[in-house]
């Protein structure tokens, strides 16, 4: 399951969209608290998250996530990129990062190397 966090209401519909196409099941919110408060948060295999929202932001969702002891692999997207920002990200061990807008087979490169590192890890 992958899950999509934008205040983007069209982000999150076009996101959704394009990973439907492929056979995903996914799931979508409107904020990192709702779905930090959701059922999927335990089932999630991917969390695809804008860089930058209203209360918390997508850097600290991945880290209340890892203080939860949650290992999903994280891609973030920005339209407002920079070199800090994506530095950041990485560092803190995003598999991905994404400048909106992107193209499709982009979004699909990063999510093929989450979802293998998120395997190889449940197998390890």
């Amino acid at each position: 399951m992958i899950s999509v966090v934008d205040d983007d209401t069209s982000v999150r519909f076009a996101i959704e969209n394009l990973l439907k196409s492929r056979d995903y099941i996914v799931h979508t919110f409107a904020s990192a608290e709702k779905f930090l408060r959701s059922p999927q948060l335990s089932e999630t295999s991917c969390v695809i998250t804008d860089v930058q929202m209203a209360v918390m932001s997508g850097l600290d969702l991945l880290r209340e996530m890892r203080a939860q002891r949650y290992d999903a692999p994280f891609i973030f997207m920005t339209a407002f990129g920079n070199d800090r920002i994506r530095a950041s990200a990485l560092n803190r061990g995003a598999v991905g990062f994404l400048a909106k807008p992107f193209a499709g087979h982009m979004l699909f490169k990063h999510l093929d190397a989450a979802l293998e590192q998120h395997r190889d890890e449940a197998d390890a």
